[in-house]
């Protein structure tokens, strides 16, 4: 059974840092390209950042790129998403997801797994 479990989340004012960690079971986990996507209520999930299976390829949305960085531990099975310089508009339930597949994607419906998100509060 495929299990992506969250963690580190919590409330920190702007400007601050969080680093969020997925750990994966389950699944072969070098065979898999690892996103980061984000929600806030009656807003659809948005694509925060992914990586390729090797680590060597990432992506990041607008909004985030040069404040986050994906990264991957094989030996641990783990994906990571270290955020910067926190924005309020940052606040969402954040959740990592797997996809059986080389080639970056930014399409939430192209994952094949799903983590139960963690939440990430930023106060102004």
């Amino acid at each position: 059974q495929v299990q992506l479990v969250e963690s580190g989340g919590g409330l920190v004012q702007a400007g601050g840092s969080l680093r969020l960690s997925c750990a994966a079971s389950g699944l072969t986990f070098s065979r898999y390209g690892m996103g980061w996507f984000r929600q806030v209520p009656g807003k659809e999930r948005e694509f925060v950042a992914a990586t390729t299976r090797s680590g060597g390829g990432t992506y990041y949305a607008d909004s985030v790129r040069g404040r986050f960085t994906i990264s991957r531990d094989g030996a641990k099975n783990t994906v990571y998403l270290q955020m910067n310089s926190l924005k309020p508009e940052d606040t969402a339930v954040y959740y990592c997801a797997a996809r059986d597949s080389g080639v970056i994607t930014v399409t939430n419906t192209l994952y094949d797994y799903w983590g139960q998100g963690t939440q990430v509060t930023v106060s102004s």
